[in-house]
């Protein structure tokens, strides 16, 4: 029999699995449940209304999150020469080429987002196996494959991310944290909405949102109204 503690008991006070919620209630009510000990990422769950076994259905693209995720976001460059010195200048936390991939190889895990010279990528090619299954491959559809690797990390340390659909139909991003405002959630989440809208393949009749939910590392989803 599975135990439930108290602050669960707590939340399903305050939960009603069935009930739609609008955005701004949805945030509200997030906002009530118990806090644990560490500041929860707020989550957006989109269930899209693609094909996911079709490519010509798939979405992916970036967006600006005005706010940012509230964390500091670690990001690698796979660079040489003179480019090795500007990412390094603009904020990289760690830049290398073949030493980096040997790293990498070896088990080196700690970061959230890879860049690369358009020069690396033949190289980078071996780390597909482990890279492609976190969705950290660099590409250039998400600017993560460019020559003016300054501009990228400036632009993902101010809270530009990455999504991409799931082989489920699926999106699942980090919009902020529960210690953000009101207001900044709301603004961060409607980026990303209109975002992935934009997204939207031709091949795609109706609207390509289906279903959305919102969620903390820790609480339960709360369905949103379309």
């Amino acid at each position: 029999m599975v135990r439930i503690n108290k602050r669960m008991k707590e939340v399903k006070k305050l939960f009603d699995r069935q009930k739609v919620y609008s955005l701004d209630n949805a945030v509200e009510h997030m906002a009530k449940f118990p806090k644990v000990k560490f500041d929860e990422t707020v989550e957006l769950h989109f269930m899209l209304n693609v094909n996911p076994k079709t490519s010509d259905q798939s979405v992916r693209g970036t967006v600006a999150l005005p706010h940012g995720l509230g964390k500091k976001v670690k990001v690698v460059v796979f660079c040489k020469g003179e480019l090795e010195q500007k990412a390094k200048e603009a904020g990289a936390d760690l830049v290398g080429a073949q030493e980096l991939i040997e790293k990498v190889e070896q088990g080196f895990m700690d970061f959230d987002v890879v860049i690369a010279a358009p020069d690396m990528m033949r190289d980078l090619s071996k780390l597909g196996k482990i890279l492609g299954p976190r969705g950290l491959m660099p590409t250039p559809k998400a600017g993560t494959v460019t020559m003016d690797v300054a501009k990228a990390i400036k632009e993902i340390k101010a809270g530009k991310i990455e999504f991409k659909s799931d082989k489920q139909g699926g999106i699942h991003v980090g919009i902020g944290k529960r210690s953000f405002s009101k207001d900044k959630l709301l603004e961060n989440i409607n980026h990303l909405i209109d975002a992935v809208n934009r997204s939207k393949p031709n091949s795609v009749k109706g609207n390509l949102i289906r279903s959305l939910s919102l969620s903390s590392t820790m609480g339960p989803g709360l369905r949103i109204t379309l």
